[in-house]
């Protein structure tokens, strides 16, 4: 059971119900963390301008890559149960890569150079090393990819939190970390 409500739609706040009704729209749903956020309209509003800015960042297998990676070590369910279900049935990303992703790791070389900044971005709490850059620089990054890698690991982050604080129930199937900072 959850620790904050979360509004059935019909009872979401009304400046909330157009944002709601645009990620139903979008997904054929709304995923229980909508849900949860619609309870602060400009909680709600805020992510979801954040995450259609983000969404222009880097390429789609790449986001969901940093999102589990960040939802294992954050040892959030709810979030990596999400993203495991996006990073295969949108991403395509295959069970492998869902797997390594999910330790920081890709087969992809590239791949590999932004999850484990992402990794140690997390880890570290940004306190990254001068090796970490150079590294996902090597990779081929642009010092604005790497602003966008930073600012979709704080997305994931926020998530991350919400739904360890909410205790959100999973409406994805369910996928459990095996690792939590």
């Amino acid at each position: 059971m959850t620790r904050l409500a979360i509004p059935a739609l019909a009872d979401a706040p009304e400046a909330s119900k157009p944002v709601l009704a645009a990620v139903e729209k979008q997904l054929g749903t709304v995923p229980n963390l909508y849900r949860l956020l619609s309870s602060s309209p400009a909680v709600l509003s805020g992510f979801a301008a954040n995450g259609g800015a983000l969404a222009k960042t880097l390429d789609l297998r790449t986001r969901e890559r940093i999102a589990l990676t960040v939802a294992e070590i954050n040892g959030c369910d709810y979030c990596l149960s999400a993203h495991t279900y996006l990073a295969a049935n949108l991403a395509r990303l295959d069970g492998e890569e869902v797997a390594l992703a999910r330790q920081g790791r890709s087969g992809d070389a590239k791949a590999d150079a932004v999850v484990r900044f992402a990794a140690n971005v997390v880890r570290e709490r940004g306190h990254v090393g001068t090796e970490d850059i150079r590294s996902v620089r090597d990779a081929g990054y642009s010092d604005a990819e790497i602003v966008e890698i930073v600012a979709l690991v704080a997305e994931n982050i926020f998530t991350n939190l919400i739904n360890i604080v909410a205790d959100t129930e999973i409406d994805f199937p369910v996928v459990r970390t095996a690792e939590a900072a």
